[in-house]
């Protein structure tokens, strides 16, 4: 039996709930900005977290969870070491143990969703309790009937968890269903352990203060806020809330700065704006289509432009001292034009690639088509590509998991080298939609399936796994 090491407190704390698409590491940092004392990560499953391993990006000063198709399924940071609980689906003990120990030396706690508790739910909680040295908790709905609701959280309460939260709805209710204060008290009464009030957003909670008034209802030791928290993370300040407009920008420069995909920070964005989606500047996010677009709409551009180059930088720095640890002879570079770039399928159409960008200008300056020479690295089996594109070479300074994926990139210098149209989305040709339909034989760089980050990337692009069963993606409101 492992002894844990209990340094998170549950007594008298403001948590961020964990909220499906909304808990991704800059909305946890920013409301840790805004006072909150403890914060959820989303739901993540089992089954998709114990096949990642486990990587230091150096590039962001993080730590990011991979899986095999390259996804960053979790990413944390040092500032909220000390304060982040993992929260994982689960319906197998041994299964969670495995995920539990994978993060545990990177996160605060471990939390398991019960949503529904089954049979099997608190031998989960006590295999976890014994065998990781991080505090244990469980987040569940209330039965039915409060005779089974208490005996349910006496069985939890066995297991040795550190505290339970406790959403005061039944499964099947929804948000608009009002929350059981009467239940959740009821609980707390019971058990000796903390207990976390959830449930209370819009009815309950508007404002900082209406936060201690849902606790003293509840008699909880600690409230967990989602959606008030979704729709201002500055509900945790003292001071009263932040205007939303600060706010937005706030969190925007988060996602910038830890590499967010877009998606998701237009999601978290569009949950903020809510009834002011109409606005201008609503209407710009929603046309939005790529971090650059989201900064633009919301005056960021020179942000968006100035960051992005200090990560470029800090990449092609991190490859150079790679490539010198690696002892690769030194080779005569005179006159390879280079840059640190990647290809990120997902910034592309679905039928455009550089590659062919690059065909299409040559065929049209009526110059032979682009040479690519491909290299491989021993140590490490990453690939390098050169492009020879009219007696001229051009080459990225980041190596790639793939021969294709090297050739996009050396593709990608060489375009952009030359003022170049690349084909990046809101850049593509018709010219080259009307050739790749004649031509569907013309290499697009890699399948379809590619379009996620690509393996062999230092900066990972961050991946919210939904949990199978969700009724709604605001499970647990």
């Amino acid at each position: 039996m492992i002894l844990n090491s209990l340094s998170l407190c549950y007594h008298n704390k403001l948590i961020l709930a964990p909220m499906v698409r909304v808990g991704t590491l800059p909305m946890r940092l920013l409301a840790l900005d805004y006072g909150a004392d403890i914060v959820y990560c989303e739901e993540l499953i089992d089954l998709k977290m114990i096949q990642c391993k486990r990587v230091v990006n150096e590039v962001l000063s993080t730590v990011d969870f991979v899986a095999p198709d390259d996804r960053v399924v979790f990413r944390t940071c040092e500032r909220e070491q000390n304060r982040v609980v993992f929260q994982m689906g689960t319906s197998d003990a041994e299964r969670a143990l495995a995920v539990a120990r994978l993060v545990e030396n990177d996160v605060a706690g471990i939390d398991v969703n019960m949503g529904c508790p089954k049979e099997y739910s608190t031998k989960i909680l006590s295999t976890l309790v014994k065998g990781i040295r991080r505090p244990v908790t469980c987040k569940i709905r209330i039965l039915p009937s409060l005779e089974d609701t208490l005996s349910l959280v006496k069985r939890i309460e066995r297991t040795g968890i550190a505290a339970i939260a406790v959403h005061g709805r039944k499964r099947e209710e929804r948000p608009q269903h009002p929350v059981s204060c009467e239940v959740i008290k009821a609980i707390a009464d019971t058990l000796s352990i903390p207990v976390i009030a959830n449930g209370g957003s819009h009815d309950h909670i508007q404002r900082y203060s209406d936060i201690e008034d849902f606790r003293q209802a509840t008699a909880a030791s600690s409230v967990m806020v989602a959606r008030a928290a979704m729709w201002n993370p500055s509900i945790f300040l003292k001071e009263g809330l932040r205007p939303l407009e600060e706010v937005m920008q706030k969190y925007i420069r988060y996602a910038v700065q830890y590499d967010n995909h877009y998606t998701n920070t237009k999601y978290c964005l569009c949950q903020m704006l809510r009834e002011q989606l109409e606005s201008p500047q609503g209407r710009l996010l929603h046309a939005a289509q790529s971090s650059r677009e989201i900064c633009e709409a919301f005056g960021l551009g020179a942000f968006y432009e100035e960051t992005t180059q200090e990560l470029d930088a800090q990449r092609a720095k991190l490859s150079a001292r790679t490539s010198e640890e690696t002892g690769e002879p030194a080779e005569d570079t005179s006159g390879v034009i280079k840059m640190a770039v990647k290809f990120d399928r997902r910034a592309y159409p679905a039928q455009i690639t550089p590659k062919m960008c690059l065909l299409e200008w040559c065929r049209r300056e009526k110059l032979a088509q682009p040479v690519y020479e491909t290299v491989q690295r021993p140590l490490d089996r990453l690939f390098s590509s050169i492009v020879t594109v009219a007696e001229q070479k051009y080459q990225s300074t980041l190596w790639d998991k793939s021969k294709k994926l090297a050739e996009q990139a050396a593709a990608i210098v060489c375009l952009r080298s030359q003022g170049l149209p690349e084909g990046r989305l809101g850049e593509e040709s018709p010219s080259l939609h009307k050739r790749k339909r004649e031509a569907p034989d013309q290499d697009p760089g890699g399948p379809r399936a590619q379009e996620l980050a690509q393996p062999g990337e230092l900066c990972k692009k961050p991946f919210v796994a939904l949990g199978s069963g969700e009724e709604s993606p605001l499970e647990g409101w």
